[in-house]
């Protein structure tokens, strides 16, 4: 898309798609938002003689009734970053933000927690993925970070070399959300990623440098989520996990999900004590508290039955006591 905006605020919009992109952020539907946004600045500008930012902004979000909330949600993400933007531009003007509507809080999407059986599945379909062969190596990383690390689908696309160090088993995960960590990962996934930057070396022609993409696409330079999420989709209805229609059935992203449901089985299974793990759990995700870790608590059939066998022997035990 090399066409440029158009509105009077075009030059701010460039600025800040810009911006955003030098930080890693590379998503062309923002793209596509941002420019549906710049021709609805230049048809409102055509018809008034005088207006103003924060209500044209409201009324581009209104512009059609009856839409989904996450679609009108991550609209609304991307006009009010613009705002934050151009208020570091210039504080005194965008000082106080628009009221912005409220949006539906409740998400009616109920995570998929994958089975160690349904892991293994995808990973054979992987295996069988070519033109080129290099993409079963690409999506087998891919795939084996999120589940065996837990990282968001984007934290994990925006890794770069300087990120992963390989002798000491971590990745550093760059600021998100306000706050940056380190993650560790098993000596397998080490083995994996080993293995990865080999194939990717062979399809790159060359040696990594520091700040290069860990996962690159097509275009060596990066893998565009809307690619990677587009392929795991696919995988998914491949394996009966996802219906050929709709949105139901896992979503990339349910990885992480699946990563924190099976860890907390396996501690129950090690008769651990879960309460006190559970900040290390948050602290491991990035998550301010406990409270953000809190939707990732999936009950699955297995999960319950372990915690029900738990207190089940605590219950008796204490019966037994005098």
């Amino acid at each position: 898309m090399t066409s440029t905006f158009k509105s009077p605020i075009g030059d701010e919009l460039a600025a800040f798609l810009s911006f955003k992109r030098n930080r890693g952020y590379g998503s062309i539907r923002a793209e596509f938002m941002l420019r549906d946004f710049d021709r609805f600045v230049v048809s409102t500008a055509k018809s008034r003689s005088s207006w103003r930012l924060e209500e044209v902004m409201l009324a581009w979000l209104g512009r059609l009734p009856d839409r989904k909330p996450t679609t009108v949600g991550a609209e609304l993400t991307v006009v009010r970053e613009f705002w934050k933007y151009l208020r570091r531009l210039d504080p005194r003007r965008f000082r106080s933000e628009p009221r912005w509507p409220r949006l539906k809080t409740e998400s009616r999407f109920v995570a998929t927690i994958l089975s160690p059986e349904q892991v293994r599945l995808m990973l054979r379909l992987i295996g069988r993925l070519d033109r080129p062969r290099f993409r079963r190596h690409l999506y087998r990383a891919l795939f084996l970070v999120q589940y065996c690390a837990g990282l968001r689908f984007g934290e994990a696309l925006r890794l770069r070399i300087r990120d992963v160090d390989l002798r000491r088993g971590t990745f550093f995960i760059a600021e998100f959300k306000g706050r940056s960590r380190w993650v560790p990962f098993h000596s397998s996934l080490t083995a994996e990623l080993k293995q990865y930057l080999r194939a990717r070396k062979s399809f790159v022609g060359a040696d990594p440098r520091p700040d290069d993409r860990l996962f690159v696409g097509a275009n060596l330079h990066r893998l565009p989520v809307e690619t990677a999420g587009g392929t795991f989709r696919k995988l998914y209805r491949i394996s009966g996990m996802k219906p050929a229609q709709g949105r139901v059935g896992p979503r990339p992203y349910d990885l992480r999900h699946t990563f924190v449901v099976h860890r907390l089985t396996r501690w129950y299974r090690q008769g651990v004590d879960i309460h006190s793990r559970l900040p290390w759990l948050s602290a491991y995700l990035g998550h301010v508290n406990l409270l953000g870790t809190e939707k990732y608590l999936a009950a699955t059939p297995e999960l319950l039955s372990l915690a029900a066998n738990r207190f089940r022997r605590l219950y008796s035990e204490g019966k037994r006591k005098p």
